[in-house]
């Protein structure tokens, strides 16, 4: 019985079977978006739909542990077949380069009156030949690009790398994203590493249209008995490595300074990002919540509020309050605006950009890359390599017959050998 599951395992149906069924998984990851919430699944299609997302884990479809069963189960399929054929390939490759093994020609000759067999050899470009017997005849025989039978068996290698280094890198990977102003120090996510924003800033073209988004960052580790802290400076297409993350520049938004006042007493300041919530200190129950800002703010003809354009020319900003959970009260602000809720005062001014950096960390990226060039190297060595071996043996009658073989090159290989032939005869 385990005879029976080792082979099933091994076999080439099941490979194919399990490489089915990532492409169906990866169809899935497709269709379904990542990384919702139940709501956010149960308000677009229904909460029993909803259900069956989240059961499955299609809402984290490369985290799921029926997703990484099933590479698993492929690597060890590959590595299997790897085990398997690796000694019969051993003894092919060494029979390729042995004299006592010669046979199987595709290709022979006969030619008298030679004078230097070896010629044959260096128009063919193969190495030097070696001199042996063959039953009882003088004999040389030069064998080329061994390292060709490697080919598939290399690829298989790479393969089994590249899905290996995937697998472990969607188990074990980090990724965060931290945002805010010049000056604001955010923690990256649950790590002790904590990122400084020191500057941003937008590089614009002469139309105004956006150039590059630049960020020039300090991170500390505390994670140890010194903290340690290193700087960098990343832009989009340009990341910074630090700690082991890699930091990439992702995007931009629009922030505000909230003022809170009660009477003639200030209770809090504060920098917003768009969408984020502002809770009152002494009445945590009314929150104040930053929808969006207009720099260039006009009303279109339905009465929506949008943007003319990308300068500060007449500042809007879309506000709601809150109070204990429910909407009292929506509106944009303009000019010396301000909201007036009982004794409280709210003001927005001071308008910024502020930037999303995305932390990513991802220990096994190497093993894919590894697997990657191994693959690469494996069909270099398939395709470009043409295992051929080539012998000529001294006949009693004076002339010497001349044979080869070359598996993969079939007729090219044949045609080579018999024009190499007639040249040395003449």
């Amino acid at each position: 019985m385990a005879k029976k599951i080792f082979k099933f395992i091994s076999s080439m149906r099941f490979a194919i079977c399990l490489l089915i069924l990532l492409a169906i998984c990866c169809a899935l990851g497709s269709f379904v978006t990542q990384n919702q919430s139940f709501a956010w699944y149960a308000e677009r299609y229904s909460e029993r739909t909803a259900a069956w997302i989240t059961a499955l884990q299609l809402n984290d479809l490369y985290h799921s542990w029926w997703f990484l069963g099933i590479s698993l189960f492929l690597c060890c399929n590959l590595l299997l077949c790897n085990i398997i054929r690796l000694p019969q390939l051993i003894l092919r490759t060494r029979e390729a380069g042995d004299p006592s093994g010669i046979g199987g020609a595709q290709v022979q000759a006969y030619a008298e009156h030679v004078d230097r067999p070896e010629e044959l050899f260096q128009r063919l470009h193969m190495p030097k030949p070696r001199r042996t017997e063959l039953d009882g005849q003088a004999a040389l025989f030069s064998s080329a690009h061994r390292a060709g039978l490697w080919g598939a068996w290399v690829c298989h290698i790479g393969i089994l790398l590249l899905i290996a280094g995937f697998t472990l890198g969607q188990a074990t990977h980090q990724e965060y994203a931290v945002y805010g102003v010049a000056g604001q120090t955010r923690q990256i996510g649950d790590t002790q590493l904590f990122l400084t924003i020191d500057d941003f800033q937008i590089d614009l073209r002469r139309d105004d249209t956006v150039s590059q988004y630049t960020s020039q960052i300090t991170v500390r580790d505390l994670s140890g008995k010194n903290a340690l802290s290193r700087q960098a400076s990343i832009s989009v297409n340009h990341p910074a490595t630090l700690f082991g993350y890699r930091f990439y520049q992702n995007s931009t938004g629009w922030a505000a300074r909230v003022r809170v006042e009660k009477g003639d007493e200030a209770l809090q300041d504060e920098v917003l990002c768009a969408g984020e919530y502002l809770p009152i200190e002494d009445l945590p129950d009314l929150v104040i919540f930053f929808h969006a800002f207009y720099p260039d703010l006009i009303m279109d003809p339905a009465g929506g509020p949008r943007t003319a354009s990308g300068q500060l020319n007449n500042p809007g900003y879309l506000y709601s309050v809150y109070y204990q959970n429910q909407i009292v009260g929506m509106n944009v602000l303009t000019g010396d605006e301000t909201i007036t809720i009982d004794d409280y005062t709210v003001t927005f001014s001071e308008p910024q950009s502020y930037t999303v950096i995305q932390c990513k960390r991802d220990r096994f990226s190497f093993l894919a890359l590894v697997g990657g060039l191994a693959a690469m190297l494996g069909l270099f060595l398939a395709f470009y390599l043409q295992p051929k071996r080539v012998w000529a043996v001294s006949e009693q009658t004076g002339g010497w017959s001349f044979h080869g073989a070359c598996p993969k090159m079939g007729a090219l290989f044949r045609d080579q050998f018999e024009e190499a032939v007639r040249a040395i005869s003449e």
